[in-house]
């Protein structure tokens, strides 16, 4: 049997430039010397440094399984390194993702997010790598649901014997930190009435089922769904997750995964994740929040995987097919600024309790008078 590889997508902000816009090529640059020096030792296979906003995305391959150790602190070195350059060229806030100064044995609940899939490499295998900026993890869940659920979006799911049984979605309350694993389409309502509630119940992973081209216990999507303000106990910036998404043979083909991505639907997040706005599919040229530290962007990077090698990546959405796609973006960030500080622009209160809104109430305490 072949040896299985591992995915790993380790991302975090250690500092903007200027303020939330993008990544100094200079933090890329270290973080890059850092992996290379330990794809050197043989820690990992390969590897990919990009910058989505103000984000540092550390791709990898190694052999490793999930939540190695060794890899989670690569990655926790990496952004530790990468932020000594940010305060050396006083970026906006410089390691303001790492909420810790030790690390632990693992960077989840430490502040950076993780998408990672361990998995048995086929004949060929096409990955694509997301990754978001000015948003929270829910954001993922309609454009997964309508890659492995929806046959609107993708065909094979009519059309491929292999994809007819459909797929099994592992869903977190995020809140309540539990988790569901449910079939599509069998409880296509009930999964709808879950992931439809973005900011509370979150797609994690998503299953093939029995019968199919790819063995069921490994993972054909994954979305990172650390929560910033759930661990630091305060606004402390959005949680722009990242996600992994295998393509073809049994799985959606890679236009059926990027169509998904047609519609700029609403997300959470934006200016001081305070704000729904749309979500814009843009090439890595593209990916810097400056309209109202927005809209929320979205990157695909796909690659294929060659033993271990990421042979990539490819820039997809740096394609014309999408300019309508980010032209209606456009139109719709301008109808919902023109709402100012009132909602549906705004998030409703309970969503904002862990922003800086509660330090703007907490000065009203004692002159509200009863009715």
């Amino acid at each position: 049997m072949a040896e299985k590889i591992t995915v790993s997508l380790i991302k975090a902000d250690v500092g903007g430039w200027p303020g939330h816009a993008t990544v100094h090529p200079a933090l890329k640059k270290r973080a890059e010397e850092v992996l290379e020096a330990a794809r050197g030792e043989g820690v990992i296979i390969d590897f990919h440094v990009t910058g989505v906003g103000d984000d540092l995305e550390l791709i990898m391959t190694h052999r490793k399984g999930v939540d190695a150790r060794e890899i989670h602190a690569l990655a926790w070195d990496a952004f530790k390194e990468a932020t000594e350059v940010a305060k050396g060229l006083k970026l906006y806030g410089a390691g303001q993702d790492l909420l810790s100064d030790a690390f632990s044995g693992n960077v989840r609940g430490m502040g950076p997010g993780v998408a990672e899939m361990e998995f048995t490499e086929r004949k060929a295998e096409p990955l694509i790598a997301f990754m978001m900026d000015k948003t929270e993890p829910g954001a993922f869940n309609l454009p997964i649901f309508k890659m492995f659920a929806d046959p609107f979006n993708t065909a094979g799911l009519v059309i491929d014997p292999s994809m007819h049984s459909g797929f099994r979605f592992e869903i977190w309350d995020i809140k309540e930190h539990k988790r569901v694993f449910m079939g599509a389409p069998e409880e296509l309502y009930s999964i709808l009435t879950l992931i439809g509630a973005k900011s509370r119940y979150v797609i994690k992973r998503i299953y093939p089922k029995e019968g199919g081209k790819v063995p069921p216990d490994e993972p054909v999507a994954v979305v990172s769904t650390e929560k910033l303000y759930q661990i630091a106990g305060e606004y402390v910036g959005k949680d722009d997750p990242a996600g992994l998404v295998r393509a073809q043979s049994g799985l959606p083909a890679l236009g059926e995964v990027l169509e998904a991505f047609s519609f700029p639907h609403l997300v959470s997040g934006w200016m001081r994740g305070s704000h729904n706005g749309p979500i814009m599919p843009v090439g890595l040229k593209d990916a810097k929040c400056t309209r109202f530290d927005g809209p929320p962007r979205v990157v695909a990077l796909g690659f294929q995987i060659a033993d271990g090698r990421l042979v990539g990546p490819v820039d997809l959405f740096d394609d014309p097919a999408f300019e309508p796609v980010r032209r209606q973006a456009a139109e719709i960030a301008t109808y919902m600024r023109r709402h100012g500080p009132f909602e549906p622009h705004r998030l409703p209160l309970e969503e904002m309790e862990y922003t800086t809104l509660p330090k703007v109430l907490k000065n009203l305490t004692g002159r509200f008078e009863e009715l």
